[in-house]
């Protein structure tokens, strides 16, 4: 080979070489000019937006949507309650048969800072004051939220103070819801805080209201004797005088045992008659006028607070009779004739854990 063929072949080589670097050179510089590109925006775009700022959740909207309807719904039923329960108790104002005279009653809350309800029935349609025919407490917000009944049976042999040994229906006679609750209280500790004093048209009128169908009741035998309307045993639906008549009945064996025991039913059936959202929705209503109709000092505020409560005795209500089992006995006395002599601080006892379940 020649010196000027050795030449050529040689400065063709630093060529190829020259060229290799220069493409290196470029494919670095191109990828390194990508990738500033990849971390750089242009200069009209808008800076990142804060976390602050960032879309709520759907789920977060819905749970606001869903507050605010709750909220707006209790609203609309605290209002619809109060309307209802107004117009209740101004119909029954402006009935012309209407004899309520407010009574003297200093309530106390039970220890447990419940509010009991004393509930009397009586018979004043001859225009008398009468013995108490019907006595119990009803507990709403006591500690087990849900509505408990007590029924005292009217020959239970108590002390009156201020008037002595006699039956407990008596007290009524004496000294009116008041000396029922101090007479309670005395004998067996229970305090209550309210009173209701309803005669029998009233509770007639309530019934019929709340339920224009009747009242669904097994009654538990054939009664007739001293009542307005006959009673046949077995399932049935009973207005409010029919009802009534069952509830007062005791020309039996069992007299006020058992009449007791029924008055305790039908409460029960009422309750569990609340199941029916119609007869929630007249509740309010039916309230109101027997806040027109009876002698009483519950307040609506106090009702409405326990609705929850009241809706829970549609399952049924806790009952309780006093005397309770073995702690009593039958006995005579100059002033009352004859009586149930009861032992006090075995009843006491039994109240107590009643309520504290």
């Amino acid at each position: 080979m020649s010196r000027m063929d050795r030449h050529k072949k040689q400065k063709s080589t630093e060529q190829l070489f020259a060229r290799k670097t220069i493409e290196k050179k470029n494919d670095w510089e191109d990828s390194w000019e990508e990738n500033e590109a990849s971390h750089s925006r242009p200069a009209s775009s808008p800076p990142p937006k804060s976390s602050f700022f960032k879309k709520k959740p759907k789920k977060q909207k819905k749970k606001h949507r869903f507050i605010r309807c709750l909220v707006t719904f209790i609203l609309l039923f605290f209002a619809y309650s109060g309307i209802s329960f107004f117009v209740g108790q101004q119909v029954a104002k402006s009935d012309a048969n209407l004899t309520v005279q407010p009574e003297i009653f200093n309530g106390m809350k039970s220890a447990d800072g419940s509010h009991n309800i004393l509930l009397i029935g009586n018979d004043s349609r001859e225009g008398e004051t009468a013995r108490a025919d019907t006595i119990m407490v009803l507990q709403l917000d006591g500690p087990a939220k849900k509505p408990k009944l007590i029924s005292f049976m009217r020959d239970t042999l108590v002390t009156i103070p201020g008037v002595g040994d006699n039956k407990i229906n008596a007290a009524y006679a004496y000294g009116g819801a008041e000396l029922v609750r101090t007479t309670l209280s005395q004998n067996f500790g229970i305090d209550t805080n309210y009173y209701t004093t309803v005669d029998f048209k009233t509770f007639e009128k309530v019934i019929d209201t709340l339920f224009p169908s009747g009242v669904k009741i097994d009654a538990e035998k054939d009664m007739s004797k001293n009542l307005e309307v006959p009673i046949k045993k077995g399932t049935q639906r009973m207005d409010g005088l029919t009802l009534l008549q069952y509830a007062r009945f005791r020309m039996d064996e069992e007299g006020d045992f058992g009449r007791v025991r029924r008055q305790q039913q039908v409460m029960n059936a009422v309750f569990s008659q609340l199941k029916n959202p119609l007869s929630l929705v007249k509740l309010p209503y039916a309230a109101g006028k027997v806040m027109g109709y009876a002698s009483t000092d519950v307040s609506m505020g106090f009702l409405l607070k326990n609705t929850f409560s009241i809706a829970k005795g549609a399952g049924g209500i806790d009952r309780l009779s006093v005397p309770v089992e073995n702690s009593w006995y039958y006995g005579e006395t100059f002033e009352a004739g004859s009586v149930l002599v009861v032992d006090s601080e075995m009843n006491r006892q039994a109240i107590q854990q009643f309520l504290s379940k």
